[in-house]
């Protein structure tokens, strides 16, 4: 497919480039039949920009058949995920519910609609991670449901220099306890149903995991703040502290978990690594800064959305109607 079949624009609310918007000329492209052209678009501009929205495309069965009203096929996304070389990852020591599609694709976090889910890195909460993840937006929802985004890299910079510090010199550690109806049972999780699978993944990971008396899982691990991007070099803001810690939680709902749980029993909460407290008002600045840097913009149905995840944070906001967005990931990375 030749390059003059789509543009390569600025989006109009983008920061710092972040994201470059690639559009159709008509609206019988099909994606995948195109990736001979986007595939070194990508290579150049993905690095830079951190993220690519691709709009317009058709990803229907096929270009045979792709029409204007044809609804995105999710195998289709799959295949054009995967043309890019890397086996599409399975979700490993997830933190959140997703349901599996299709072989590496997966549902976007199922949460309430009413929720909102903060910006993060995908899995900036262990030490391994996917580079490179993929969002569809198989039906956009009618009101809201947008999947915002922001660059890591100006996260970094915008972080006050006493907390950067702070946060690189003493760490991280996450701190999680599975099922009880509070959080994603470990069996879930972990995709097992067997104990010696879990304790040999966690010592693989250098998790400490601890079986409680009632038969549930603890497990804690020690994490970065932030980390340098093996391919640019560049530093980036890279933990899912604000998502994790109590303080995140809307305050009825904290205080009525902290009724009738110990600290160390909650779902999730975070330390830094030596297992002191993070003061709120760091969070609470790192917060302010990821809002600053926040890029929104609607779903259109049939959009795909490329990110170098070490490079770009997404979130999600709140919904009303039929919304599905699935996502897959690749390129698995580790701090080790």
């Amino acid at each position: 497919m030749a390059e003059r079949s789509f543009t390569i624009e600025d989006f109009p609310d983008a920061r710092g480039g972040l994201p470059l918007l690639v559009r159709a000329r008509d609206p019988q492209v099909d994606l995948l039949d195109a990736f001979a052209a986007l595939e070194p678009l990508v290579r150049d501009w993905l690095p830079r920009c951190a993220g690519i929205l691709f709009r317009g495309f058709a990803l229907g069965s096929g270009a045979s058949s792709a029409a204007p009203s044809a609804a995105p096929s999710v195998e289709r996304f799959r295949a054009f995920a995967a043309a890019f070389g890397h086996p599409l990852l399975s979700y490993e020591f997830g933190s959140t519910p997703r349901t599996n599609v299709t072989s590496g694709v997966y549902t976007s976090t199922e949460y309430p609609a009413d929720q909102h889910i903060p910006l993060h890195n995908e899995q900036a909460y262990t030490r391994d991670w996917p580079m490179r993840i993929w969002f569809c937006c198989v039906q956009a929802a009618p009101v809201g449901g947008e999947t915002p985004i922001a660059d890591s890299r100006a996260i970094y910079r915008g972080i006050p220099a006493d907390i950067r510090e702070r946060f690189e010199r003493r760490g991280l550690m996450y701190v999680r306890n599975y099922g009880n109806g509070l959080d994603v049972p470990w069996q879930k999780v972990f995709n097992t149903e067997d104990r010696a699978t879990v304790e040999a993944y966690c010592r693989d990971h250098r998790i400490l995991c601890d079986w409680k008396e009632d038969g549930e899982l603890r497990t804690r691990q020690i994490c970065q703040a932030t980390a340098r991007h093996p391919a640019t070099g560049e530093a980036v803001w890279f933990n899912q502290a604000h998502l994790f810690h109590v303080s995140n939680l809307p305050e009825e709902a904290r205080s009525a978990l902290l009724e009738i749980l110990d600290e160390e029993d909650l779902p999730r909460n975070v330390y830094h690594a030596d297992g002191g407290p993070i003061d709120p008002a760091d969070l609470a600045a790192i917060r302010a800064v990821l809002a600053e840097e926040t890029v929104l913009f609607p779903w259109e149905t049939g959009d795909v959305m490329m990110l170098d995840n070490m490079l770009a944070a997404h979130a999600r906001t709140p919904f009303s109607g039929p919304r599905k967005v699935v996502v897959a990931m690749a390129e698995p990375h580790s701090a080790d």
